[in-house]
């Protein structure tokens, strides 16, 4: 199998997850390549995601480093199949390579939740109101480098439309709510919209008015992706230097607190949807 030289990140967490079971384990890089029959050098390759594993040797390699939770192992090997070209390929080499980890996280999730204080939710923009918000990046971006963006953005709300929908809770804090990115006009069809979508019985959206005072976080935005299993979820967070993706069991516990905290500090559903329908009709 050919080996890339920029893995995505879906790559690098296979390989990261095959490194944790063999480091679990006790043994060597030299122990795996021996069960795999191949030069030592193409674990170490395997371990950062740069050369593909396939699903029976993800099994071999388990079995014998006595890993013995078969939904853990089977959520790997099902990774390891997954080989098709997913929509946000076409992309590739138009965008920073992070904004395509973030679609295919996306896709793969079980269930997403997020948490916004400055934007609304990514996968519920409008498209003008996502070219607000990327008009707005500095060092400035070309009108080519924005509408690629906001296309992009569109894409990624596939996983909300598709026959299986992913589950998705937001937590918006009211300060969003009450940005006006794109101008009155745009804001107000971007709340109308997000109460539109949280009336689908996959989307919740969840408002924590300013009222409630401090909150957990320096205020970055969060995605919380869940896997086919717990290890495997994900935390991506935003930064001035793109996306950060992070999956160590402390950082997962981390975030689970910081978003359960945001769940019991927000307005139920209903609430929220009248919350917002006020702050539209304010503008």
């Amino acid at each position: 199998m050919p080996s890339s030289s920029t893995p995505t990140e879906r790559q690098k967490r296979l390989g990261a997850e095959l490194r944790k079971m063999r480091l679990a384990a006790e043994a060597t890089t030299s122990y795996a390549a021996g069960l795999l029959g191949v030069d030592r050098t193409k674990i170490s390759n395997m371990e950062v995601g740069v050369r593909p594993v396939a699903a029976d040797r993800v099994r071999t390699l388990a079995c014998n480093f006595a890993c013995a939770d078969s939904h853990y192992v089977e959520a790997l090997a099902a990774m390891a199949e997954q080989r098709e070209r997913g929509w946000w390929e076409q992309y590739r080499g138009s965008l920073p390579p992070g904004l395509l980890d973030i679609a295919e996280l996306e896709w793969h999730a079980m269930r997403i939740r997020t948490a916004q204080t400055v934007h609304l939710p990514g996968l519920l923009h409008t498209d003008g109101y996502a070219r607000a918000v990327f008009g707005a990046v500095l060092p400035a971006l070309s009108r080519l480098e924005i509408e690629l963006r906001v296309a992009h953005r569109m894409e990624r709300q596939q996983v909300l439309e598709r026959e299986t929908p992913t589950e998705y809770v937001g937590y918006v804090h009211e300060a969003a709510l009450r940005m006006q990115f794109g101008g009155r006009k745009v804001t107000q069809e971007q709340l109308i919209h997000l109460c539109e979508m949280s009336e689908h019985e996959h989307i919740e959206i969840r408002v924590i008015p300013i009222d409630r005072g401090a909150f957990p976080g320096a205020g970055h935005a969060l995605l919380y992706a869940h896997g086919v299993v717990p290890q495997l979820d994900t935390v991506q967070l935003d930064s001035a230097h793109g996306p950060e993706f992070m999956h160590a069991h402390a950082h997962l516990t981390k975030y689970r607190a910081h978003l359960d905290w945001m769940e019991e500090a927000s307005l139920p559903s209903t609430e929220s949807r009248d919350f917002i329908r006020t702050i539209s009709l304010q503008l």
